[in-house]
């Protein structure tokens, strides 16, 4: 079966618009009215991943926008990109085309490590940030360094940097997205469904969307012994003033809860970090009620 971007045209509630921004054209689900909250989905998933959290949003009196990231879902999928520099230029870029001043950024996975960037690296659109299953950078970088278990659980980014392997591997019969799936979510949980999982490996099997997925994840692992990584790293020492709130699964098996615990994320604002019992990697369909209730109760907490 032949596959284009337009399967990750789901429909719903929401509304999908094409904006551009920074050089390329993004996709982005919008439900509601009010403030703007914009949503960055993880890794391997594209901007569905938010659909619960849409609805409630929107019914809370929010503006809740999930975009494709570049080069997933219906997003452009061009050649570079896919250091966190630029994506945290995606972010502010269509922020602004959707005419948000300044918003909340919510983010999963590799969505939350933008989102933690954005209030060094995009300091003017970010009222606040949310991340779930995702710690600082420089608290997951130094986990990673330091802690045997954590290293681990990183043993697919290793895979991820082999040329044209990942690729493949991602792209044929869907089973590498499914197993993922499966082995990152909660072994107690129900969490996917045969139709969620095929969907997310349908979206991945999308022209250039695994050579996308696996980039981003190249940069963060070769610029660590570059000039460039350095660099990032040494920004993102910059202490955070705006509001953070960071959202865990007890049952993370990639990004570890211990891992998350960690201290040393700098943070000089008001700071909420919650473990979410139950739930794996995969916070916002794994656990839709209890991260609707967090993100709700806290964004209701945010100053004006």
């Amino acid at each position: 079966m032949s596959l284009d971007a337009s399967m990750a045209l789901i429909d719903g509630p929401w509304e999908h618009r094409f904006v551009a921004a920074n050089g390329a054209r993004f996709h982005v689900a919008e439900q509601g009215e009010g403030p703007v909250v914009l949503l960055l989905h993880g890794f391997p998933q594209f901007w569905w991943a938010w659909r619960h959290q849409l609805a409630a949003l929107a019914a809370a009196g929010y503006r809740a926008c999930a975009m494709d990231l570049r080069g997933y879902g219906a997003s452009d999928k061009p050649p570079r990109g896919y250091d966190t520099r630029t994506s945290a230029t995606d972010v502010a870029s269509v922020l602004r085309s959707l005419g948000g001043s300044r918003a909340v950024v919510v983010g999963h996975g590799w969505g939350g490590w933008i989102a933690w960037s954005m209030p060094t690296l995009q300091p003017t659109v970010t009222r606040a940030i949310a991340s779930l299953s995702m710690p600082h950078p420089l608290v997951f970088r130094k986990a990673s360094f330091t802690d045997p278990t954590q290293l681990r659980a990183n043993a697919y980014l290793g895979g991820l940097q082999r040329p044209f392997v990942p690729e493949r591997q991602m792209t044929v019969h869907g089973g590498y997205v499914q197993r993922l799936l499966r082995e990152w979510a909660s072994p107690e949980g129900i969490w996917p469904s045969p139709e969620e999982a095929r969907t997310y490996a349908e979206a991945m099997a999308l022209p250039f969307v695994a050579h996308s997925a696996a980039e981003y994840y190249r940069w963060v692992v070769r610029s660590q012994f570059r000039p460039d990584g350095w660099r990032f790293a040494a920004t993102m020492r910059t202490p955070i003033t705006v509001p953070v709130l960071q959202l865990h699964g007890e049952h993370d098996r990639v990004v570890l809860p211990s891992t998350a615990a960690e201290p040393g994320a700098p943070v000089a604002g008001p700071f909420e970090r919650h473990l979410v019992s139950g739930a794996g990697h995969f916070l916002p369909e794994e656990a839709p009620e209890a991260v609707n209730a967090q993100l709700l109760d806290w964004l209701g907490r945010l100053p004006r």
